[in-house]
């Protein structure tokens, strides 16, 4: 008997999400009885606004909703996100320069198809999402990490961005408000990171996922508003996941330039097709609603922010610079490692985060999957009595 074809080597070569690995873990020991405490996904602890849930109940009754539409997405939706992006963004676009994804996900990885072609190098900030690599290994490109650490408030520079650049470089990844640090950068910082990517004619996917997110009167600047001419050359991912507390309707969006955007559509098409269509009227409810509950969400954030910051601070051995959106933490740990906790040293972060699941119970994503060893993130969109019970095992493990 002949032996079997082998698997796709592209896809073998993929890791899984290790958010998401660290979640479904920490679920899994929770099931068993424990009593762990998880920062590990990215997700709000708040349900659905009303409003919102009530619009997909009324969209349930509408038997049009039970049918194929337009697979780029509902003309009312499309249009919500364009005010939107003009609204946020700073950049008015046409809704035919709006495709709707199942989550921003399927939108990041439909950037990276759009713009990269085999062998093209895409600059990656350091720490990044964990998604970023993966999505664009699979467009058969290069992900070049820039790292910045917590000296820089984990933001790269056009001079480092400068020095990673090669003939081969034609897309840059740009998040701010980022995931996993929280850091936002200025509109000085944006506006020369925007007229470098211009100088260079470089693609910039810019992913704007908690632009709404921001605290300490902090506005995320979106790189098309510093620089408008470089709108010909960004695609703007977003979705109502985290503003909203929608994570699992799987409603997001890409915003670009008319040909990127025909050709992304043309995948979609073949992809996926429409989102589900009780989803969409959800989410066109949502941009177009008040926006009441949201900010009373970013409120709660704004308050755990503070406390888990001042929590950790109080931990010898770590470094916690202030995040000012999305709602993370990202303490640079490399002072704990080295050491011995619980008859254990530690000399990764890595063996950290195990080390604390085993002996506190508690579920923190190691920075290797954002990029170095030696940094944790821990996301503070959980309840206030979780959140701080799962400090005060940190202090008293790392007393």
């Amino acid at each position: 008997m002949t032996e079997r074809a082998p698997l796709s080597r592209k896809l073998s070569a993929i890791a899984e999400s290790a958010t998401l690995k660290v979640d479904a873990k920490a679920k899994a020991l929770k099931a068993e009885g424990k009593p762990v405490i998880s920062y590990a996904a990215g997700e709000p602890d708040f349900a659905t606004p009303q409003f919102i849930v009530d619009a997909a109940a009324e969209a349930l009754a509408d038997p049009a909703n039970y049918r194929y539409t337009p697979a780029a997405g509902l003309p009312a939706l499309r249009e919500a996100v364009a005010a939107k992006t003009l609204r946020d963004s700073g950049l008015e676009v046409s809704p035919s320069q709006v495709i709707v994804t199942n989550g921003g996900k399927q939108s990041v990885y439909q950037a990276f198809q759009t713009v990269v072609n085999p062998g093209d190098e895409v600059l990656l900030p350091a720490p990044y999402w964990t998604t970023y690599p993966e999505a664009i290994r699979l467009a058969d490109g290069t992900p070049v990490e820039v790292f910045a650490g917590a000296d820089q408030d984990y933001k790269v520079t056009v001079e480092q961005l400068e020095a990673a650049r090669t003939e081969r470089t034609t897309v840059l990844v740009f998040v701010s408000p980022s995931n996993p640090t929280g850091s936002v950068y200025t509109a000085e910082e944006t506006k020369a990171i925007g007229e470098w990517a211009v100088e260079h004619g470089i693609w910039i996917i810019s992913d704007e996922i908690y632009q709404n997110l921001t605290y300490e009167g902090v506005t995320a600047t979106s790189i098309v508003a510093a620089v408008p001419e470089v709108a010909g050359q960004t695609i703007l991912v977003n979705g109502v996941a985290k503003t909203y507390a929608m994570t699992g309707w799987r409603v997001g969006w890409m915003v670009g330039p008319a040909d990127a955007i025909k050709i992304a559509g043309n995948l979609q098409s073949h992809l996926s097709s429409n989102v589900n269509n009780v989803a969409q009227k959800a989410a066109i409810a949502a941009l177009n609603g008040p926006q009441t509950e949201a900010e009373q969400m970013r409120e709660a954030f704004d308050r755990r922010r503070r406390l888990i910051v001042a929590e950790l601070s109080k931990i010898e051995g770590i470094r916690v610079p202030n995040p000012l959106g999305a709602f993370y933490v990202y303490p640079d740990v490399q002072g704990l490692l080295g050491r011995t906790w619980g008859g254990v040293t530690p000399t990764t972060s890595l063996e950290l985060a195990d080390l604390i699941l085993e002996q506190a119970e508690v579920a923190v994503v190691p920075g290797e999957a954002f990029g170095p060893s030696g940094y944790l993130r821990l996301s503070y969109a959980l309840g206030d009595d979780q959140l701080l019970e799962g400090v005060q095992r940190l202090q008293r493990l790392f007393a």
